[in-house]
């Protein structure tokens, strides 16, 4: 299963940045698929992008609110919103997992050998401060002479557009090395800081600061696939998650905020049988790979 997620990764990296011609004409593409969204956290000005970042187009049309209520046009475009309800819906956090780049980017560094550290309880929360206020509420509330807001996430804080889209765009076009400033050496410093944290820390970005984790993990408790526990079956040897890429405690509950479903710990790390998966109310049972009694574990 661990193979198979990384091969489909690795797919799904390649689909969302199949514009292979961008070396050539030295921008980025502007087609047709552009207008759909990707639903990992994939840049829209990524010079490869093939398709749109979910979080840039939520606050592309939040900005545009208020000149659209005066002009009278009261149409909201509720597209984006409905695939991540319906992507949340159907398996909660899973495309983090299974689909995002900047996930498999995390991934990736974080096998460099290096002492391993664990991240305080309370940072999990930051990312939905951050969904809140520059997703949701700065694009609408903060607006120009025009009554035009602005994208702040992708502007000020999305390490994942810095290094797809940033770092090797100012090398596509020269020209625009002459526009650097503090905001661009601000946002490098952001990339920096969390590509460290990446060799130490397990997905630390998508564990303290990814909005759109935020509202994928909104949908955890309630999607139609869902991770179970079985506490008489479970002898807390804590292997799940000693593996797990998020750092999950699964043994303290289903179904966490942080769980991106991987599946490592189903599959893999519990060799016990106490961690099931539900799709649609039918529940489905691994077999256990160790015939030891619970008694005798804690004992």
């Amino acid at each position: 299963m661990w193979n198979l997620r990384r091969w489909v990764q690795g797919v799904a990296t390649l689909v969302s940045n199949a514009y292979l011609l961008f070396p050539f004409t030295r921008n980025i593409y502007q087609g047709r698929l552009k207008s759909m969204c990707v639903p990992g956290l994939n840049c829209y000005s990524c010079p490869a992008a093939s398709g749109a970042c979910p979080l840039g187009s939520i606050q592309s049309i939040l900005a545009t609110v208020r000149p659209s209520f005066s002009s009278g046009h009261y149409h909201i475009s509720f597209y984006v919103l409905g695939m991540l309800g319906l992507i949340g819906s159907l398996v909660g956090r899973m495309p983090c997992a299974w689909v995002c780049p900047f996930g498999l980017i995390q991934e990736l560094i974080h096998k460099i050998p290096s002492r391993k550290y664990e991240i305080p309880q309370a940072l999990i929360y930051v990312k939905y401060v951050i969904l809140v206020f520059f997703v949701f509420l700065l694009p609408v509330l903060v607006v120009d002479q025009f009554g035009y807001g602005m994208t702040w996430f992708c502007k000020y804080i999305c390490p994942a557009g810095t290094l797809e889209a940033g770092i090797p765009m100012i090398f596509l076009q020269p020209s625009l090395q002459e526009l650097i400033g503090i905001l661009y050496y601000n946002k490098v410093i952001i990339l920096l800081v969390f590509l460290i944290l990446m060799v130490f820390i397990r997905r630390p970005f998508c564990r303290i600061a990814c909005p759109l984790g935020a509202i994928y993990s909104l949908f955890n408790k309630v999607s139609i696939f869902r991770m179970v526990h079985d506490p008489d079956a479970c002898v807390l040897c804590k292997q799940c998650y000693q593996d797990c890429p998020m750092g999950v405690r699964f043994y303290e509950g289903a179904n966490q905020v942080d769980c991106i479903r991987c599946l490592k710990c189903y599959q893999e790390s519990c060799q016990y049988g106490a961690i099931s998966i539900e799709m649609a109310g039918i529940l489905l049972r691994p077999v256990p790979k160790k015939g030891e009694k619970k008694e005798e574990i804690q004992a």
